[in-house]
């Protein structure tokens, strides 16, 4: 996890970034795409927090601080492990249910204007079972 990527570095349309949480007491860093879509969920979480979804590999993933800082929270099929940061309160990443061998990122905790084009999708998390496999393997891309 105290890997050195390289922020910035572009490898064939992804690019290294960084994120944290309000307090920066989490951070990490992630190879993304440079052109993404985001999806905007209604389930009660999200809509509450404001998470933007941007899901990529776990191996596309590293923790660089505060892992202490984490605490967890699961709900429902108590498969999602929602990740908070204990100082501010707020969720930077987690595990989700839909991926779970991949990180879900919020957008909305990292640069957006280092994306080169950003597309947000509604998704109907509110009816979620009907709609899961629209996100499935999203972690693959």
């Amino acid at each position: 996890m105290d890997r050195k990527d390289p922020i910035g570095e572009s490898t064939s349309g992804k690019t290294w970034r960084e994120g944290a949480c309000h307090c920066g007491a989490v951070k990490w860093r992630a190879l993304t795409p440079d052109d993404v879509e985001i999806d905007r969920c209604n389930c009660s979480i999200c809509t509450k927090t404001g998470f933007l979804h941007l899901i990529i590999p776990a191996a596309n993933f590293h923790l660089i601080s505060g892992e202490e800082m984490l605490t967890d929270y699961r709900f429902n099929t108590g498969v999602a492990v929602h990740r908070f940061c204990k100082k501010c309160g707020v969720k930077s990443f987690y595990i989700p249910r839909s991926n779970p061998d991949g990180i879900s990122l919020n957008f909305n905790c990292m640069d957006k204007n280092s994306f080169h084009k950003v597309t947000i999708k509604e998704f109907d998390g509110q009816n979620w079972e009907q709609h899961a496999d629209s996100l499935a393997h999203k972690s693959r891309l």
